[in-house]
């Protein structure tokens, strides 16, 4: 695959749909596999993380879950392909999944948001199977039993949701205690999955201003909104 530099971040140049099908093949082969999906504030965080920037490189497939991504990709002359967000890539697995009658395992969120999600996800997707939930709120004493409990569901799917850097390193550090096949991580996606917050409408995502919605429906996430700038400034800074 075709890949893209980002400040020294990699990422692979594909389609919502290719992505897709590089998952599906990954599941066929049955060996452990990572995917990450790298947006502005994960660049301007691994900066200054060498362990994140190695992580997020080293993964099986990286897609770039940000329109300022593909904007600055244009201008630079080294065009992605599209935007592939995290979410939308997690819901063509799940559709996809249905299909094939994948095994799925959702851990993030706070109490009470992976059972959620993984209600409406049976719902919406009927032949898939939910092997099990786990929320995202636990120590490092409580991490043997979660990959126990992880191991005995037999996962072809899990959807790592614990923020990024934390869904990551916890992804890398386990992998293969865990049993599963491929490794997503996804961000704050199972709060959007199970009700509990909004999606920009189609609208806002079409404008390129989905950070600004975010802004305005979530004004604490302010601070995190500072790393659109940082991250043009990274990639467009002068050279010295």
């Amino acid at each position: 695959m075709e890949t893209i530099d980002f400040s020294g971040i990699k990422v692979d140049n594909v389609t919502l749909t290719e992505a897709a099908e590089i998952v599906r093949h990954f599941i066929i082969e049955g060996k452990p596999r990572v995917v990450v999906t790298p947006n502005p504030e994960m660049i301007v965080a691994a900066q200054t993380d060498a362990e994140f920037k190695k992580l997020i490189n080293s993964a099986d497939l990286r897609v770039a879950d940000g329109i300022s991504m593909v904007v600055v990709s244009q201008i630079l002359g080294r065009p992605l392909k599209e935007r592939v967000s995290g979410i939308d890539l997690m819901l063509k697995l799940l559709e996809i999944g249905a299909d094939y009658n994948y095994r799925v395992f959702l851990l993030g969120g706070a109490p009470g948001v992976a059972e959620e999600a993984a209600k409406k996800i049976k719902d919406r997707f009927p032949g898939l199977v939910i092997a099990g939930t786990q929320n995202g709120y636990f120590n490092a004493g409580d991490e043997t039993g979660i990959v126990k409990k992880i191991k005995e569901a037999d996962p072809d799917l899990l959807f790592v949701g614990l923020g990024a850097g934390r869904q990551e390193k916890w992804l890398n550090q386990h992998l293969y205690e865990l049993g599963a096949t491929v490794g997503m991580t996804i961000g704050g996606s199972l709060d959007v999955l199970s009700g509990r917050k909004q999606r920009a409408p189609k609208w806002v995502q079409a404008l390129y201003i989905e950070w600004l919605y975010r802004l305005l429906t979530e004004p604490q996430r302010w601070k995190r909104q500072l790393a659109l700038p940082k991250f043009l400034w990274l990639m467009f800074k002068p050279s010295v």
